[in-house]
């Protein structure tokens, strides 16, 4: 897999842009279906999950499972915590390693740490949040990288979610995540805008997506 993501031409991939009222979106599909599908097969053979406590999240004092399956992975002695929840890194393993290094030739950002979520079926979920804790360099964008079944990819913004005369009519940006997408969340995107991964009941098939962010 590593090799042939050293072939890809890095110069022939296009972008798309998505900008609004702090919006800074880029998306591209840079990564052929075929390698693609080779790519997801081999995180399937080669990646472990967290089970236990973390493999649960409190919401509002109280303590559910995740509606997905997760494992994070980093250089040594990181930590990452969200939803009063505190993972830690695990050694990076060589498939996750050749992707950060793709990552790297496309953006030239070598990041310390990727979040990875598993999503079962159309089941397995995402609620609205924001990417803010304080331990990440919000200077740097968060790169996510999808593979498996489209999904959709809800932002909204903050004023748009408040009730009342606060209340801002800006509508929400979807975007359907392909099979091999990089979608970058470039600052200040995080500060203002919430994002979710909404259930799709009639999808069976899973989905891998890789978050790469900065730890300070």
């Amino acid at each position: 897999m590593a090799g042939k993501l050293k072939e890809l031409i890095i110069d022939e991939i296009a972008w798309k842009s998505i900008k609004n009222d702090g919006l800074d979106i880029e998306y591209s599909t840079p990564i052929p279906r075929a390698l693609a599908s080779a790519i997801i097969k081999e995180l399937d053979e080669t990646l472990e999950y967290f089970t236990g406590d973390l493999a649960k999240i409190r919401v509002f004092g109280k303590i559910y499972p995740l509606p997905r399956q997760q494992v994070a992975y980093g250089d040594p002695g990181i930590t990452y915590t969200y939803s009063n929840l505190t993972v830690p890194a695990l050694p990076w393993p060589d498939p996750v390693l050749a992707l950060r290094n793709f990552i790297f030739r496309l953006k030239g950002i070598k990041y310390n740490f990727v979040l990875v979520n598993k999503y079962r079926n159309g089941n397995d979920h995402m609620g609205e949040h924001r990417d803010n804790e304080p331990e990440l360099d919000h200077n740097v964008p968060i790169a996510s990288l999808s593979f498996g079944e489209e999904r959709t990819f809800v932002l909204k913004h903050r004023d748009a979610r408040k009730s009342g005369p606060n209340k801002k009519p800006i509508p929400p940006v979807s975007i359907a995540l392909e099979h091999g997408s990089v979608l970058l969340m470039n600052p200040p995107t995080n500060e203002f805008w919430y994002h979710s991964l909404p259930k799709r009941k009639k999808i069976r098939g899973p989905r891998i997506n890789l978050t790469f962010r900065k730890i300070r």
